[in-house]
């Protein structure tokens, strides 16, 4: 996988020039005339997808179903030939062929993860209300769909939160670069690197959980499978387009392999189990597999906007205060639109935070950074306006009322899923427990930082 097999596209031929595109895009990467077919400048472009989302010129699926042009056209953009839904001008590249030959065959031990924000919008596709949780269902059809082993994202976004969390109190102990950024948005993180690379060492270090997961599928979870690393395939389903980027950076092979061989978008999954002939609508609830698919609710608010924050205060602020948070729900933190500056009382100091919502937003205060007058430790971006809920891979709504719509039910799902949880603290997960005892050591320890951790750079990657 690369770059350039994962950026996003515009079909001239289906293009209107309407420019809806262009208003949505953080980094004025849409180019084109009023009423003329639109291009994307891929230099600028962070693949976050959100073109995608709000593209409205396309092409019917009822003229000419099989007609060969758009046979073509569903073989260029890797989708199932006999889809039965609209072709939009906006549109990227996808794996579901890939992963469909790879689940048929029996040459690999294939692993999936799934992200927080895909169990909150998957059921969207098969006519469930907008924004059903419906973890168990995702999970049954995962098994039936052909996986060997059906493990969870969440799991290493609470990975995540333990390096991240340490890696903050430790630059704030020792004056070490601040504000820290969060870095588990790929988008984002591009964006820093080509737009503001003076800035790149302000990136916490930690990788995304995607590919935190990915690792841990080709160390430990092979090892508990007694499979050898290079018979692991390791799939990836996600809310975001850029996250296929991501997964193709050169970098992303600690465990000497592919961190992550392929990515599916919500909608892919979607379109893997209709070839399946699955009625999802039917399916048990079962659990993710375990130890690699236990997660906390800190784990499964990484899907909303303020949720990274969120889920690091509350590791964080027990090491730094050394005494347990009496109360895990910090919702002055939470918010869909815009800046949200939030102070949190830890000990003896005072944890100046701020939670980002949309790309455009952090620019004023990226300018801050850069001239020496932020005033804040720690700082959390996601690109799409609502974080993963709204990414550019989830369920497409036609109508802007049920787009807003979408994204308010997807994120009360996930805190409801949240509060539902029996462990809500990622450094409570006794999963992520065992992993550190018999395989990591210690956040931040030597073999957590060859794995867990990467090295950002500028660079312009197609």
């Amino acid at each position: 996988m690369s770059g350039q097999h994962s950026a996003v596209t515009i079909d001239a031929e289906y293009c209107t020039g309407c420019r809806r595109c262009a208003a949505v895009c953080p980094v004025d990467a849409i180019e084109g005339r009023q009423g003329e077919a639109q291009s994307i400048n891929q230099q600028k472009c962070i693949m976050c997808g959100q073109c995608i989302q709000i593209c409205s010129g396309y092409a019917s699926s009822q003229d000419d179903f099989y007609d060969t042009p758009r046979a073509i056209k569903l073989n260029e953009r890797n989708m199932p030939l006999n889809l039965r839904e609209p072709l939009f001008a906006a549109y990227y590249r996808g794996d579901f062929q890939t992963v469909q030959a790879v689940l048929s065959g029996q040459r690999f031990h294939t692993i999936v993860q799934c992200a927080p924000a895909v169990r909150v919008a998957i059921a969207e596709e098969f006519g469930l209300p907008l924004g059903r949780l419906v973890p168990g269902q995702l999970a049954a059809v995962l098994r039936r769909i052909g996986f060997s082993r059906v493990y969870d994202t969440n799991f290493a976004a609470d990975l995540t939160i333990m390096e991240e969390g340490a890696e903050l109190v430790k630059r704030i102990k020792t004056g070490s670069t601040l504000p820290m950024f969060t870095s588990c948005c790929p988008a984002w993180v591009k964006f820093v690197e080509d737009q503001y690379p003076d800035l790149i060492a302000h990136l916490s270090s930690c990788k995304s959980p995607q590919q935190m997961a990915g690792t841990m599928f080709k160390t430990y979870g092979a090892t508990l499978d007694q499979v050898a690393a290079d018979k692991v395939y390791s799939v990836a389903i996600m809310p975001c387009t850029c996250k296929k980027y991501e997964a193709g950076r050169p970098e992303m092979k600690a465990s000497g392999y592919r961190d992550v061989d392929a990515v599916l978008t919500t909608r892919e999954l979607a379109y893997l189990i209709k070839a399946a002939g699955i009625d999802f609508r039917t399916l048990p609830e079962e659990s993710f597999d375990n130890p690699l698919g236990l997660y906390s609710g800190a784990g499964t608010i990484f899907g909303v906007t303020g949720g990274v924050m969120e889920a690091a205060l509350r590791t964080a602020y027990e090491i730094l205060a050394a005494k347990p948070l009496a109360e895990p729900d910090i919702k002055r933190v939470r918010g869909e639109t815009g800046v949200r500056h939030v102070t949190v009382d830890v000990g003896s100091m005072q944890l100046n935070t701020v939670v980002v919502a949309g790309l455009k937003n952090a620019l004023p205060l990226l300018e801050q950074v850069r001239a020496g007058q932020a005033d804040f430790h720690f700082m959390e971006v996601m690109t799409c306006p609502a974080g993963c809920v709204s990414g550019g891979g989830q369920p497409k709504m036609l109508l802007p009322v049920d787009t807003a719509h979408s994204h308010r039910q997807r994120t009360t799902s996930t805190y409801q899923h949240d509060a539902e949880l029996p462990i809500r603290k990622s450094h409570e997960n006794s999963a992520i427990q065992k992993l550190y005892r018999e395989f990591l050591g210690e956040p931040l320890g030597h073999t957590s930082h060859q794995l867990l951790h990467t090295h950002y750079r500028s660079e312009t990657r197609g």
